[in-house]
This record gives structure tokens, sequence and C-alpha cells, in this order.
């Protein structure tokens, strides 16, 4: 099974890979652009293995933030912490 998750794009480089911030609910990451060009700050962005994969709208991303945040507060995400 693959997890792709949403992030909003915080900064862009200017480089070949297009390495962008992107934000995953306060949490940072670097992550390539390079299979999304039309991706621009503020947008929101699936991420796989530290690639955007697609764009999707902020009500989108806000349904599956959401979603996520509602998993773990019911403990159906199991903990990974030992």
């Amino acid at each position: 099974m693959c997890l792709a998750v949403p992030g909003q794009v915080l900064t862009i480089e200017d480089d070949t890979l297009r390495m962008a911030t992107v934000s995953f609910g306060g949490v940072t990451k670097s992550v390539s652009l390079a299979l999304v060009p039309e991706a621009r700050v503020g947008d929101y962005v699936i991420v796989h293995v530290g690639f955007a994969i697609s764009k999707l709208d902020e009500e989108a991303a806000r349904r599956t933030l959401e979603t996520y945040a509602d998993l773990a507060a019911s403990g159906s995400i199991e903990s990974t912490e030992g």
C-alpha cells in the first residue's frame, strides 16, 4: 500500500528538480515539484516518497487532513512509538 500526503508549498527553488519546502501540518520537508510543474507557492500538492505527484484544491487538502486527524484521535491509526 502506498501513502501520499497533502502538503502546502511554502517556497520553491529554481533548480532542475524544482525543490520546494512543503508544510505538512507544520512539519516541513524538502519535496521535488519536478512532476508537477504547474505548482506554485501556496498550492497544495500530494506528496509520495519526496515527490509531489499532483495538485489538489485547498478544500480537498483540508478534508484529507481532517480525516487523518480524526483517525489519529480515534485510535484507528496505530502508534509507531514504542
